[in-house]
């Protein structure tokens, strides 16, 4: 069976598709068999690996909402080496959709992905900037969260936010949830505020932080453009190199744990 690995945090712009789509491909490139689930109407991680090829393209919205199986929906792609499934702006009425199900709208997205599950290593969800229904989903599918923060004032108010949400769907859906850990994003060690909040999470959070933290870097925000992950534009920039490290600090992890 795969580890389904949800990256959320409701506030927006904390790195979360950038994360996704480089903690996936690193995974891939070290050998993993990997699923990269884009959950958000947006579409930003379809987009940014360029796995929309025409209009009509099945999507995720279809997968979950009117039962296509999830097998015709997977997009396999070369560079980098992973299958995705992608999502555009169908998605942004799942939530209204979701809660005219009633009963068991929270374990869809788990149901959706039960057919593929035992045939990758790792699935990763990119979960949309919010703590509505789609989100819930993802958290009752996945095994683990990974928290991205983004190295700013008020950053550890989205974690405790979230950390609620957390605890309600581990009572009420999914128990076994876990926290897989935190990422630091867009660190800049030449200011004091970066310093300042890192050190601040890694005090409330202890060892749950992972060591690697992720650099503002250019070449990582000029990857999407070109439909690439940040291996394939740039692997010699300091973007791919502390995405490199996160891969590896996650799969010592998880073979540790």
């Amino acid at each position: 069976m795969s580890k389904v690995i949800a990256i959320s945090n409701q506030k927006g712009g904390v790195g979360k598709t950038t994360t996704a789509i480089n903690l996936s491909s690193g995974l891939a490139y070290m050998g993993k068999k990997v699923l990269l689930v884009d959950l958000d109407a947006q579409g930003n991680a379809t987009q940014g690996l360029a796995a929309l090829s025409h209009r009509g393209q099945l999507s995720i919205h279809n997968a979950l909402l009117e039962k296509e199986p999830i097998e015709h929906v997977i997009v396999h792609k070369q560079e980098p080496p992973i299958d995705i499934v992608p999502a555009n702006i169908m998605l942004a009425g799942a939530d209204l959709e979701l809660d005219k199900i009633g009963n068991g709208k929270e374990q869809v997205l788990k149901q959706t992905l039960a057919p593929v599950c035992d045939q990758y290593d790792y699935i990763i969800i990119d979960c949309p900037p919010s703590l509505g229904i789609l989100n819930t989903n993802a958290l009752t599918a996945a095994d683990s969260v990974l928290i991205p923060v983004q190295c700013e004032y008020y950053a550890l108010e989205g974690v405790t936010q979230l950390l609620l949400t957390i605890r309600l769907v581990q009572q009420l859906y999914n128990p076994d949830l876990r926290i897989e850990g935190i990422l630091m994003t867009m660190f800049d060690i030449r200011t004091k505020l970066s310093v300042e909040v890192s050190q601040d999470v890694r005090q409330n959070f202890g060892k749950q932080v992972y060591q690697t933290s992720i650099p503002r870097n250019i070449k990582l925000s000029e990857a999407p453009s070109r439909g690439m992950s940040i291996f394939e534009y740039d692997v010699s920039s300091s973007g791919a190199k502390a995405y490199g490290d996160l891969t590896k600090e996650l799969i010592k992890r998880n073979e540790r744990g």
